[in-house]
């Protein structure tokens, strides 16, 4: 089957964003007086949006009061906005595939459960110009990832029917996301997540390098 379009995760999927986030989070932490966190747990602290994120470095006891966990979410916001672009950057070989992928004439999106000013901000300051034909982060009214309605909402923005989309995701809410749509499911191993969780989650293909999507999908 040739593939029609092509709709990516974020976070250690286009982009290792992992110290800048994991300093954003620790620096919020020292603020209220929490132990902060390693870069290695943070792996697994992403992956559902900025508010789970905080839920899951807090203290047990403090993360089942909503009122608390918005004024730590706000503060880091304000921590992570400051540093959006201080380490974070695309992984070896991304933009080399991004720009064959445009060169077949192939629409690209983005859809995370980031926060939508910080995913349109790194967007432009790493990404070409219009690289991308549509950017959906965590907004209010779309349910996040793995929910499929933001991924489907980008297919329907390129008129391509669910199964000829090819998702690419690093995490087990990534395959989930694209199952649930109908959606070619793609593993990226150079993430935040190890291949175990991928193959357990059912991804279709595993790559290990960008460079190796041309062996296993045709667009």
């Amino acid at each position: 089957m040739k593939y029609q379009a092509a709709i990516f995760d974020m976070d250690g999927t286009l982009i290792n964003s992992l110290e800048d986030i994991s300093d954003g989070v620790n620096e919020t932490m020292a603020h209220y007086g929490f132990p902060s966190h390693t870069l290695e747990e943070y792996r697994y602290f992403v992956g559902n949006g900025a508010r789970k994120l905080i839920e899951r470095s807090i203290p047990k006891d403090k993360a089942g009061d909503p009122d608390f966990v918005s004024e730590v979410l706000k503060y880091y916001d304000s921590c992570y906005k400051r540093r959006l672009t201080n380490k974070t950057h695309p992984y070896n070989g991304i933009l080399d595939m991004l720009k064959e992928l445009q060169n077949k004439k192939i629409p690209l999106g983005v859809c995370t459960n980031k926060q939508q000013f910080a995913a349109d901000e790194i967007i432009n300051a790493i990404f070409p110009a219009g690289m991308f034909g549509t950017v959906i982060g965590d907004q209010k009214g779309l349910p996040r990832k793995p929910d499929p309605a933001k991924v489907l909402k980008i297919a329907a923005q390129f008129n391509v029917e669910p199964k000829y989309v090819a998702y690419f995701g690093d995490t087990s809410v990534d395959m989930e996301t694209a199952h649930n749509a109908g959606f070619l499911s793609i593993g990226v191993t150079w993430g935040f997540r190890p291949k175990s969780e991928l193959i357990e989650s059912g991804a279709e293909i595993l790559i290990d390098h960008p460079c190796e999507l041309w062996q296993h999908v045709d667009f």
